[in-house]
């Protein structure tokens, strides 16, 4: 390394210093692993923003869709009116029993 300017090599020496410093059975996650962690709660509070910012724009009041009522209505409207039909055909063919 003979292009390392003093304070370069005055920077080696004290990281160099400090590593031997550092307990080796001790695991931590350094610079790399806090890098990943902020960029991870950045990338967390911008879709948080986001996801605010879409759901204020929605309107959650909704219009009764009137296909939908008569649609509901229909079925209940033809179950009473078939019961009645039934009815009517269950006398008149038990009437026919009875004369014939």
């Amino acid at each position: 390394m003979p292009d390392m300017s003093a304070s370069a090599s005055l920077a080696m020496t004290h990281l160099v210093s400090f590593a031997k410093e550092v307990d080796e059975d001790k695991v931590t996650p350094g610079v790399l692993g806090f890098i990943v962690f902020a960029a991870m709660a950045l990338a967390v509070w911008a879709l948080m923003k986001s996801m605010s910012r879409h759901m204020s724009r929605v309107d959650f009041t909704q219009a009764p869709d009137p296909e939908a009522e008569r649609a509901e209505a229909e079925p209940a409207d033809a179950e009473a009116s078939g019961q009645g039909e039934k009815q009517d055909a269950g006398a008149s063919s038990g009437q026919g029993e009875k004369q014939g």
